[in-house]
């Protein structure tokens, strides 16, 4: 069975005869079309329909740290060191994925939504992100379907196709692609639920995430917001459940 896909098609259509309403002689309509379009979220799982994307899923915060648990780093009994260089360091985690999995890390793109100057319950960095915004959220997956993170990141909206010219990609393959220099500035770590996350990986919380801001050439790029499965577990350690870290 194929998903019913007649309300996307309904949803499109609606844009259209309201464009073909407009004055044309102020924009090119199949552009103006194009950029409201990127507004659907697409599911990854046959079955579901399209529908508008309207929030993304960050956790319900158990414990969070700033920079300077970043920079310290948290007891071992609290977070196996393994698993804090993935979330504290400043190293690709795509390429940390592909080499822990052996696989080719791949992204299923679920939203590509134009929000304007909206904070969208983003981290308070995204101020530093020049608007108009787009915010892009992404499932992290081995070749072979297994998800093991999810992230959202927002960029400023007349820049996004150039450095995310080809949207399939992981941003750090993209950025690679460039050959970008970059700096990975992660700011906040995050120990929390979330029941949409839960279903999507198919594994219980708490969950373990950061975001982080990519700058380059001293100007911020994008912000990030990572959520890790604890799939990730059987490369990286046991995570102790529960774990409330006390500092």
């Amino acid at each position: 069975m194929y998903p019913d896909m007649s309300g996307r098609r309904n949803f499109h259509q609606s844009l259209i005869e309201t464009l073909d309403r407009q004055d044309k002689s102020d924009y090119d309509v199949g552009r103006e079309y194009e950029d409201l379009s990127n507004i659907l979220i697409i599911t990854t799982d046959l079955g579901n329909e399209s529908s508008i994307a309207t929030h993304w899923n960050a956790l319900e915060p158990i414990w969070q740290g700033g920079s300077e648990v970043v920079r310290s780093g948290l007891p071992h009994q609290q977070l196996p060191p393994a698993w804090q260089i993935l979330l504290l360091g400043d190293g690709s985690p795509t390429r940390h994925l592909q080499l822990l999995t052996g696989e080719p890390t791949e992204v299923d793109v679920i939203d590509m939504s134009a929000i304007g100057m909206d904070e969208d319950r983003a981290p308070s960095s995204l101020q530093v992100v020049p608007g108009p915004r787009v915010r892009r959220q992404v499932w992290l997956r081995t070749g072979s379907g297994q998800r093991l993170a999810y992230a959202t990141s927002w960029w400023e909206a007349r820049h996004v196709d150039e450095y995310l010219e080809n949207k399939s990609l992981p941003i750090w393959a993209s950025l690679a692609k460039l050959r970008t220099e970059l700096y990975r500035d992660v700011q906040g770590i995050y120990y929390g639920d979330s029941p949409v996350l839960a279903q999507a990986f198919g594994e219980p919380g708490p969950f373990w995430g950061r975001h982080y801001l990519f700058w380059h050439h001293g100007q911020p790029l994008t912000l990030i917001y990572e959520v890790f499965s604890p799939y990730l577990q059987q490369y990286l350690g046991k995570l102790n459940r529960p774990i409330t870290p006390q500092l």
